[in-house]
């Protein structure tokens, strides 16, 4: 850094430190200016927890809501992408009912069954695929975009002119001892950045009936799949009570039992009715089933020192879905990152995935 910009960053250091400690009154920003600053920060906060929220509702498990995070839909946008990489719960409903209805066969009713309801619960899944590839595309990567360009850009824009406000402000305290020239310097630069500032807070409210109309394309997506997800289970429903109306029409076949076959025990040859009485072996005492004798519980697969984010597991863990990490109870996992209020990530054996917090006790907590 310059000497130059050395010195501006101790003049801007200086003028906070007088008006945070001193109470001096700096250059006072418009109340239009600061109204519209207010509606941007409002407009941020709102944008962030919506974008959460609704990854949040298409995928509960936080190990779906990463890859849907991370979904490309401008493959999909080009064909190249037919789902979006993770199992829907429906479809995994689908596949187990359709499973055991197989196993179950043709000639059993429930089997029948449950051969329509997994066929209609995999179009349910492929119907939900859907929706989250417009959702995604329609409504959080626009909002994201948001976020991530215009947003920073603003905040990019009013941090640089609170700086410039504070240099000002400095130089402006110190006329006559600051050239002429370098206050009208600074009170340019100020103004110019209170400008620019102005112009893309200005743009983004002015703009905001595209976050409507993002809004309107997510209900139309929920709409859309609705319709489809009532119009299939409709069909089921018809199915299953056409199918309950054909078995109840049906005569039902009455159970005979078969007749018993005469069972000879023969001549009794023992006193107690002809079984041989066998004396039960001995079994030698030995050291290692004593009662005394207490179980050696074995080791926790990871002990980690306790210099790093890290939990113990309460209870044992067996991964439902992909991404999620199994232990068994004791095991010391590292903690990488906090999902949510719910879920932690962690490693464990070199293994990486997410768990459910409930499961763990956090021995090291991570940084805030």
């Amino acid at each position: 850094m310059s000497v130059a910009g050395l010195k501006k960053q101790f003049y801007k250091a200086s003028q906070l430190v007088s008006e945070k400690v001193g109470g001096a009154e700096g250059t006072k920003l418009d109340d239009d200016f600061k109204e519209m600053e207010k509606k941007v920060d409002v407009t941020s906060k709102a944008v962030t927890e919506v974008l959460a929220r609704t990854i949040e509702y298409l995928q509960p498990n936080p190990a779906s809501r990463a890859k849907l995070t991370m979904l490309n839909t401008v493959s999909k946008i080009r064909g190249q992408v037919k789902n979006p990489g993770y199992p829907q719960s429906e479809g995994l409903l689908g596949e187990c009912m359709i499973r055991h209805g197989k196993e179950l066969g043709g000639e059993s009713n429930f089997g029948d069954a449950l051969l329509d309801a997994g066929e209609s619960m995999r179009r349910l899944a492929e119907v939900k695929d859907s929706l989250d590839i417009e959702v995604k595309q329609n409504f959080i990567d626009p909002l994201q975009n948001l976020c991530e360009k215009d947003l920073k850009e603003i905040q990019h824009h009013l941090k640089k002119l609170e700086g410039r406000r504070l240099d000002f402000d400095y130089k402006k305290k110190r006329q006559g001892k600051i050239p002429d020239e370098e206050l009208r310097q600074a009170l340019e630069k100020f103004e110019e950045s209170k400008e620019v500032a102005e112009t893309s807070m200005h743009n983004l409210l002015e703009t905001d009936i595209e976050q409507v109309s993002q809004l309107s394309a997510l209900v139309d997506a929920q709409l859309d799949y609705h319709r489809q997800a009532v119009q299939i289970l409709d069909e089921l429903a018809e199915k299953l009570k056409r199918r309950m109306r054909e078995a109840s029409s049906r005569p039902r076949r009455e159970y005979k039992p078969k007749p018993r076959e005469p069972f000879d025990l023969g001549e009794p040859e023992q006193s107690n009715g002809g079984f041989p009485c066998t004396t039960a072996p001995k079994i030698a005492a030995s050291s290692s089933f004593r009662s005394s004798d207490k179980p050696i519980r074995t080791p926790s697969r990871s002990m980690l020192p306790l210099d790093q984010p890290s939990c113990k597991a309460l209870y044992d863990f067996e991964p439902e879905n992909d991404g999620e990490l199994g232990f068994r109870e004791g095991d010391v996992i590292t903690l990488t990152n906090q999902i949510d209020e719910n879920w932690y990530e962690g490693m464990l054996d070199g293994q990486s995935g997410f768990f459910p917090l409930s499961y763990v006790e956090v021995l090291v907590p991570l940084p805030q």
